[in-house]
């Protein structure tokens, strides 16, 4: 009898730690990792990067995006030089792979429609949106410009615009400087874009 109920009660022990270690708290996802500075396109002066933030940057967090990325887990690092070029990048990570899909859908549409939208808030600017393709890394990434020009003030900026995604990670980045679409890093940027998509885990 009492080795009958040594062997129950070791039994229930085992079926106690298994329990636990079922219900136990999981062990933390990592988060993405975010490009460093000197991963950004070249520039005439260094590139400095802040630390990482929790949620998006103020007034919404995304030029030409403003409010699409939610701001509950996402994180975002902000990047500039000495010459007035300057970037960001945001992190989102979705619920599900579906709704990380939405999320870039919903991106891609806003980019694309942003000069447009732009020039309807204000006008006399004259802005335009241009998509440059696909990158291939991951499940994908999508490369946008805006070009400005007000002639009140009588300044031109562009800025360029990606959209990537792994599994259910979302990542936004964006450069910009004053100047035309002739004197933006396309094909630099493009490779910041597969760098900051590869990057994430």
């Amino acid at each position: 009898m009492n080795k009958l109920r040594t062997a129950l009660a070791t039994a229930a022990a085992a079926a106690l730690g298994l329990a636990a270690l079922a219900t136990g708290p999981a062990q933390a996802a990592a988060q993405p990792a975010f490009l460093a500075a000197s991963q950004m396109p070249p520039s005439a002066t260094p590139w400095t990067a802040t630390q990482v933030f929790g949620g998006v940057p103020e007034n919404g967090g995304a030029l030409c995006a403003p409010y699409k990325i939610p701001a509950l887990n996402s994180r975002y690092r902000e990047f500039s030089t000495e010459l007035d070029t300057n970037g960001v990048q945001i992190t989102h990570v979705s619920r599900t792979e579906a709704d990380a899909v939405k999320l870039v859908d919903t991106l891609r549409t806003s980019l694309a429609g942003c000069g447009p939208l732009l020039q309807k808030q204000n006008p006399g600017l004259k802005a335009v949106s241009a998509a440059h393709g696909k990158v291939a890394v991951e499940e994908g990434a999508w490369v946008y410009s805006l070009d400005t020009a007000d002639p009140q003030i009588g300044s031109t900026d562009i800025h360029l615009f990606s959209v990537g995604r792994d599994g259910r990670t979302v990542t936004f980045v964006r450069w910009g400087q004053l100047g035309d679409l002739k004197d933006a890093p396309l094909t630099a940027f493009k490779t910041t874009t597969k760098t900051a998509v590869n990057k994430l885990y």
